[in-house]
């Protein structure tokens, strides 16, 4: 039998989820699920290697932002089915609408040419160099003498 995605991998996920694990809830009180933006990050000498898993967004769809030394990705995506018979009566009818978004401290010296990102096949790779603050010098203030 064809279950509609609003209920995950399996009718019963949410119904059971209270029983065998606290359920995680968003602001409105919706469930937060933990299957979206499944994230790889790889450190190598020169930075971090992040592949984040995106399946059914496109490129359109997915945005980076970076602020204060944050860099947040977030997705959105709106899908709207429908299906008519012969007499345009509806079989099925279907709208799905729905965000993800994740966040990770890169430091605030990194700026946004540091970061290379490509979308491709549902992966979004981000290549974030490490970039150590450099200390700054003691600036010698003078005070004039009268």
């Amino acid at each position: 039998m064809l279950m509609p995605s609003i209920f995950g991998e399996n009718l019963f996920d949410d119904f059971f989820d209270g029983f065998a694990r606290p359920v995680r809830r968003s602001e409105g009180g919706a469930p937060v699920r933990n299957d979206l933006m499944k994230t790889d990050i790889r450190e190598t000498e020169t930075g971090f290697d992040l592949t984040i898993d995106l399946p059914g967004y496109n490129k359109e769809d997915v945005k980076a932002e970076l602020k204060d030394g944050y860099l947040t990705i977030s997705a959105t995506r709106t899908s709207n089915k429908e299906e008519k018979d012969e007499k345009g009566h509806y079989i099925r009818r279907e709208r799905y609408s729905g965000s993800c978004s994740r966040c990770f401290y890169v430091g605030e010296d990194v700026t946004e040419q540091d970061i290379k990102a490509r979308f491709e096949n549902g992966t979004l790779q981000l290549n974030v160099p490490k970039i150590e603050k450099k200390p700054e010098e003691p600036k010698t203030k003078l005070i004039s003498i009268d």
